[in-house]
């Protein structure tokens, strides 16, 4: 309860990371309260970071619930990009977050690779995604956005409405903004230059709408 007796919803404290953290020391971070994390996992259709496989095993192993995620590259194969995906995570588990769809701005040498895609095949592509690595993994994704982005670069997004979503927004406020075809959030990345012990410089840090309850359901059934 807050000094004014109006009930504060329950949060949980994580993070996310790629190899831009390099070496993560995962029982540290566990150490520092961490109760969540995310790793990036691929990148369009042949990339692969090479701190994945170091981190998906560092955060199981020190009890973190764990979460791989894949940045969309618009113009590549959606197909190779589910298969490098699927390749590199194997399995998402019983006690994983489900898969996660970076779905924000792809820059290019020229701009921004979203712009050679006609408006109305977005929002088909990136829903190809997800129902193809729900077929092959049996967990539905959460995507990854940010509102800007949805309402500038995804016309038609309503049907995104039906994945849960982790929105990034970097604000001092409770809460962050969100595009209304959600009637709440799930994850939120509020901050890009946090502090955690374990971790060498800065990273992500992100809360989970929810309990410990709430997010023991998430990674037992994908459901929230």
């Amino acid at each position: 309860m807050s000094s004014t007796g109006t009930t504060v919803p329950a949060t949980l404290p994580g993070l996310d990371v790629s190899h831009h953290q390099g070496s993560v020391n995962w029982h540290v971070v566990a150490e520092a309260g961490v109760s969540f994390a995310f790793a990036k996992a691929t990148d369009g259709d042949t990339f692969v970071d090479p701190q994945f496989d170091s981190n998906w095993i560092g955060m199981k192993n020190s009890g973190i619930a764990r979460g791989a995620y894949h940045f969309f590259r618009p113009t590549r194969p959606v197909d190779a990009q589910v298969d490098n995906f699927v390749r590199t995570v194997g399995e998402i588990g019983d006690g994983d977050l489900p898969p996660v769809l970076d779905t924000e701005e792809a820059p290019t040498p020229h701009g921004d690779s979203w712009e050679d895609i006609p408006g109305d095949e977005r929002v088909p592509m990136v829903i190809n995604w997800l129902q193809s690595i729900e077929a092959k993994l049996g967990r539905k994704p959460i995507i990854y956005t940010r509102r800007g982005f949805v309402s500038l670069e995804l016309p038609n997004a309503t049907p995104l409405g039906s994945y849960l979503v982790w929105i990034a927004h970097y604000t001092t406020k409770p809460s962050p903004a969100f595009p209304d075809i959600w009637s709440n959030w799930s994850f939120w990345q509020y901050s890009e230059a946090g502090k955690v012990d374990g971790i060498a410089g800065p990273v992500d840090l992100d809360r989970f709408n929810g309990s410990a309850t709430d997010l023991e359901k998430l990674i037992r059934t994908g459901n929230g």
